[in-house]
């Protein structure tokens, strides 16, 4: 029953029915007839977009979940939604809005479900914060809901090596290094991005793709789908006449995103070697649905659930590679056979993970080597870890598995910004040793807590991948590798450690031991924050300004509907 006539008592229904009259004469102007009002109406968040190849074939999929939601007897209204490039805007200025935009997304959803009294909801989107934006929303309305992914990009193809964005930032660095010439800097970036679909590796679209996919909220094998390849319309399509009937069945996103939906992606984003930015988003979608979930909770996961795939950007393969050795439902199956997953967790199909995974082999196929078996993994553990220490109280969030030197002290090179430590690194001005120190990049100092993929992959780029640590109140892409802290809280902007770090101290990053430290006396900690002011807001108008009024600390998921008031409480210390 639609919201407009979904009262089953005849009296009470005919005086709603006189009390819309105006709302029914609207909807005849975008083709209702006299029986579609008593069907269920269907947003269609459509974050179709030329501005990224992420979103660039998100309308065919959109038009093919309306068509089956249509035939399925719903009435679907379609809207549109936003979406930023990171990826485009990497590096830049720009790069400040692209978690603004998560809650743009959340938010415009939100509204104009909220808006039209909307029965269900089909939200299709591609890149980076089209996802966590997406289920932001969902948790907030609790109605019927899916999510279609718009699919991965093909690899690319150079000199018999399979190319990913990544690619093309870590050219620049290697360029600049004297290590390939300008020749080979442009077929690089001519050959990185082949087509349409978010960025190839398990980067940050992936990986919450795939997050979504483990919590139930996106169909079976839809979150590895190539975007170029039929499948994904067909998926689109599936996902439309799946949702008319979570409408009729009334399942709710309540039912479906619970601690155990949580722990469930959280597992597979440390199966498939997901980006640190999945720790951010499922921090806040959890706030959007009512859930307790804290960092510590992503380590206590991170110690049982090993890397199962082999996936750039520190493996081999790419979201494509994994699809054809068995998608996402084969890690899970894995990790359901050996007690790593909440098996009893219901999905948007009705079904439980158990059900939905009944057909998959415990044990993926021996022909291919993109997914290990569960006796031969990647790594023992799982790659994301959160560290804690003088430099980051409420917490930092780092990959580690695979770094060759877990533990470096060195002397902190000190930037207020990412564009100074990108120059410095460009001009041969960081050496091996040294711990970059990037800050006055966090939520509210950026604003916008930037990805720093650029110094990143200039640093890989020049070779100093494993002879030199980063740490930042920024964050990273998932394309990002090697030692490097990110999301470190409380941040520079409200007096956290970070800010207080001058240039030469010793800093201590310690994998193993969950450990970032300023090495110096508590004594001098004190002189210096009682010296430390803070600096004046970077803008006072706009979207920026608003954004980094009400916005919290990484360690919460950088959330900007609180409830209570608090950042955090190392951030509420140093106010």
């Amino acid at each position: 029953m639609s919201r407009l006539s979904m009262n089953n008592d005849r009296s009470q229904r005919v005086t709603r029915g006189v009390e819309r009259t105006p709302n029914r004469a609207m909807l005849r102007a975008v083709g209702f007839g006299d029986a579609d009002f008593d069907k269920p109406i269907v947003g269609v968040a459509n974050g179709y977009s030329t501005i990224t190849p992420c979103n660039i074939g998100l309308n065919a999929l959109a038009e093919r979940a309306i068509d089956s939601l249509r035939e399925a007897g719903t009435m679907p209204q379609v809207f549109g939604t936003i979406t930023v490039s990171d990826g485009i805007s990497m590096g830049t200025e720009g790069m400040k809005y692209s978690l603004v935009s998560r809650e743009v997304i959340a938010d415009s959803i939100e509204t104009v479900c909220q808006a039209q009294s909307v029965d269900g909801l089909v939200a299709v989107g591609g890149c980076d914060k089209n996802m966590p934006g997406a289920m932001i929303g969902i948790a907030r309305l609790n109605i019927p809901s899916i999510f279609v992914y718009g699919g991965t990009i093909k690899a690319g193809h150079y000199n018999e090596a399979d190319l990913t964005i990544a690619s093309a930032f870590e050219a620049v660095g290697q360029f600049c290094a004297h290590r390939i010439d300008e020749e080979e800097l442009r077929q690089v970036e001519r050959h990185a991005c082949p087509g349409a679909g978010s960025c190839g590796g398990m980067f940050t679209a992936n990986t919450m793709s795939a997050a979504i996919e483990a919590m139930g909220m996106s169909l079976p094998y839809s979150s590895t789908m190539a975007s170029e390849d039929a499948e994904t319309a067909v998926s689109a399509a599936r996902s439309g006449c799946v949702l008319a009937d979570a409408i009729r069945k009334g399942i709710l996103p309540a039912s479906i995103l619970t601690r155990e939906a949580f722990e469930n992606a959280i597992a597979v984003v440390m199966a498939v070697g997901g980006s640190t930015n999945a720790v951010l988003h499922l921090l806040a979608i959890a706030h959007a649905a009512g859930i307790s979930l804290s960092l510590d909770n992503f380590e206590e996961v991170r110690e049982r659930v090993p890397v199962l795939c082999d996936l750039k950007p520190s493996g081999r393969y790419v979201a494509t590679d994994l699809h054809q050795a068995g998608g996402v439902p084969q890690v899970m199956k894995m990790l359901l056979v050996h007690d790593r997953l909440h098996g009893d967790a219901l999905t948007i199909t009705g079904q439980t993970v158990t059900e939905v995974l009944r057909d998959v082999p415990p044990e993926p196929r021996k022909d291919q080597d993109v997914i290990r078996p569960w006796e031969n993994p990647v790594y023992p553990q799982g790659h994301l870890a959160v560290l804690k220490g003088n430099l980051a109280t409420e917490g930092a969030v780092a990959k580690i598995a695979g770094v060759k030197n877990p533990r470096i002290s060195g002397p902190a090179r000190v930037f207020d910004s990412e564009e100074s430590c990108l120059q410095a690194i460009l001009s041969a001005k960081i050496k091996p040793g040294d711990v970059v120190v990037i800050r006055y990049e966090g939520p509210k100092g950026g604003p916008g807590m930037r990805e720093m993929l650029a110094p990143t992959s200039a640093i890989i780029g020049a070779g100093l991948g494993d002879a030199v640590g980063l740490i930042t109140d920024g964050r990273f892409s998932g394309a990002t590798y090697g030692m490097v802290v990110g999301h470190v809280a409380p941040e520079a902007a409200v007096g956290g450690a970070i800010g207080l770090v001058e240039e030469g101290d010793s800093i201590t990053i310690d994998a193993e031991a969950r450990l970032l430290e300023l090495n110096i006396s508590e004594v001098e900690f004190e002189r210096r924050r009682a010296a430390w002011s803070p600096p004046p807001p970077r803008y006072r108008r706009g979207v920026l300004a608003k954004y980094a009024r009400v916005v919290s600390s990484s360690s919460l998921g950088a959330i900007t509907d609180r409830t209570d008031g608090a950042d955090g409480e190392a951030n509420n210390r140093a106010r």
